[in-house]
Formats: structure tokens, sequence, C-alpha cells
């Protein structure tokens, strides 16, 4: 169904009319994800590992499917099989690595090294899986990120950085991120992202700042806590409230820091990158993530998995995925109606599951 255009000026004289401006809509529940989550997670396991292909594409596209813009959702169009090859041979390669590394380990280095210069190329391929396995009303994305560029991004700064003691570090963050967004397209409309050095530089400093007030805190309140402990405790053979109760607040103060620090370096980047970006005559992006919110958000879900032993990640999955979606407004032009889908016929999978065997996260959020 074609949205209704709310412009009142006629598409044939306004090509960037707006025809929608809103929040982007997440309908996912907690009770429903918890139930694939679940099923998922015992089939894996049964199967020792094979269901993992369904489990994520069971995954992906419920996640997809409860996204809306203008009341469209996303769809996810990977298939089991096609992950479930490239998962086997990732793994199979991820062996060979490690028999090498056990048995030889010159050959071992050299091996890492040859996966240093192929990283680039395995980004590129699950960039590119990623992207034309996503559709939107009916229009598929694409990337089209070459070698050169991924390894001067991913390989080649971040080592620089090293030997400036990090003060490159944000630029070539800020490269990383240029490159993955820029590349993107959706049919045959490419995204104009424009990303400035300066902000990641702030970012990083507004971190840092955050994080050396956190210590500071932190270290008064483990004195302050010492203290109290030892005034409590002048006999050692008694167990009171404080001497369980200090370790817990000292775990829950850490968890609190490593997120406060996290959102605040993630909503203000996220910001950044949605503010900077859109399709001409197609869809400009806004987003407005507090950092405050964010926190507390990841704070909350860290502790609710840790003390649910990990039976309350489907919750916190959902209160994730609506926050962002909440924060998140797009706005859709009549351009939209014209685009044309140039994607071509889908890839093998290897490539995107070799990224995950060895860890590489190559998603955009």
């Amino acid at each position: 169904m074609e949205p209704t255009i709310h412009s009142t000026e006629s598409p044939t004289t306004a090509t960037n009319s707006t025809i929608f401006q809103g929040r982007v809509q997440f309908g996912g529940q907690a009770g429903e994800f918890f139930g694939i989550w679940i099923v998922n997670i015992l089939l894996s396991i049964l199967t020792l590992g094979i269901y993992s292909a369904w489990a994520k594409v069971r995954t992906y596209r419920y996640f997809y499917s409860n996204t809306r813009i203008d009341g469209h959702s996303f769809d996810y169009l990977a298939t089991p099989i096609q992950i479930l090859k490239g998962r086997i041979l990732a793994v199979v390669v991820f062996v060979i690595y490690s028999l090498v590394v056990q048995l030889l380990p010159l050959i071992g280095l050299l091996f890492a090294l040859g996966f240093l210069f192929a990283m680039p190329w395995i980004i590129n391929q699950g960039l590119r899986f990623n992207m034309r396995m996503t559709r939107h009303r009916n229009v598929r994305f694409a990337f089209s990120g070459n070698y050169g560029d991924a390894l001067i991004n991913f390989v080649l700064l971040p080592i620089a950085s090293v030997f400036t003691l990090y003060l490159l570090l944000p630029y070539a963050l800020k490269r990383m991120d240029q490159y993955l967004h820029e590349n993107i397209s959706y049919g045959n409309k490419a995204i104009n992202v424009n990303l400035k050095g300066e902000t990641y530089y702030m970012a990083a400093l507004i971190t840092i700042g955050v994080a050396i007030a956190g210590l500071v805190i932190f270290g008064i309140f483990v004195g302050i806590s010492g203290v109290a402990m030892g005034l409590g405790n002048i006999d050692s053979d008694n167990l009171n409230v404080s001497t369980i109760l200090f370790p817990v607040l000292i775990i829950a103060f850490y968890i609190a820091f490593l997120t406060l620090i996290s959102a605040v370096y993630q909503s203000i980047i996220r910001n950044h990158i949605f503010n900077s970006s859109e399709f001409d005559d197609v869809a400009s992006f806004k987003s407005d993530l507090k950092a405050v919110d964010y926190g507390i958000l990841l704070f909350t879900n860290a502790l609710a998995i840790i003390f649910s032993l990990g039976m309350a990640y489907p919750w916190a999955k959902i209160r994730k995925a609506r926050l962002l979606a909440k924060a998140t407004e797009v706005t859709v032009y009549t351009g939209a109606l014209a685009i044309i889908d140039t994607a071509q016929q889908q890839q093998s999978s290897f490539a995107e599951e070799a990224a995950n065997v060895f860890d590489i996260d190559i998603s955009l959020t």
C-alpha cells in the first residue's frame, strides 16, 4: 500500500515534497521475542549449532518486520541455508587456523598476518551481504566499498594511531564510520554522508572527562565504604550486611561506569551520523538520542541480564530497539516513489559468517 502524500504541493511540481515525517516505529514485544529466543537457544544446543543459522534468520526477521517507517516494515531476505553454508566454511577456516597455530607457530603467524590483510575483504563482503539482504518498500540496499579504502580505514589508520599515542584514534574512527555509511545505497540512490572529525574529538574528550569524573567518584565511594566496613567489622568472626553488600555495590558501580561512558560516546556519534546523512530527494534522518536515557537503559539491561542469569536478554534487546527507534526521525520525500531496485544476484554469505566467527563487528546501528 502506497503512503498518503501529506504535502500540499503536487509531486509532479515539487520533486522534494514530503510524503512522511515521523519517528521510526518498533512494535516488538519482549514476550514474543522471548519465545523465539528460547527456542533458538534450545534447538541450537540440541543440533550442536546447526540450527543457529535458522536462529539468526528468525531473529533478524522478527526485528526487521517490527521496524516500520511510514507503516512499511523492513524485510530480511537471507535464507538459513545461505547462512549455514557460509558458517560451515568459516568454521572450517577457523579450525584450520587453530591447528596451524598449534603445530606450526611460524606458519600460524603468517596465517594471522594474511588474515589481517584479508579483513578489509571480509568486512566489505559482509556489508554487501547484509545490505543486499535488507529490503524496504520492495527495494533492497547495497554496499559499494572497495578493498583499498577498507585497508586504509580498518588496518592502516588504527595501526598508525598506536604510534601517535592514540591521538589519531578519533580521526580513524571517523574515517571508519564515513566509509561504512557513505558506500550504502538504497536501490539506485547513494547516500550522502558528511561526518566531521572535530565531533569525534569532542566526543572523545567528553567521554574521557566523564570517565575521569567517574573514577574520582568511584575512589571516594570505595574509600568511604572501606572506612565504614572497618568500623563495622571490629569482630572479624561476624559476617554483617555491609560485608555482603559492599562487593555488590562495587560491581554495580563498575557496570554503571562502563555503561555511562559507552552511552555518552555512542549517543554523540550516533546523533552525528544520522544528522549528517541523507538520500537526496529520497529521505533524510535525525537522531536525538539522550546519553542519560541511553546510559540508564544500558545499565538496567546489564543488571537485569546478570541477575536473571541471561534470561532477561530478550527483554533487554527489545527495550534497546524501542529506544533507538523512538530517538530516530525520518523524513521521506516523493523521490522515494521513483527508486529502482538495482540489486544483483545474491552473493555467498561466506564472508559475512567469517566475520562473525572471527568476532569482527560490522553491524550498522
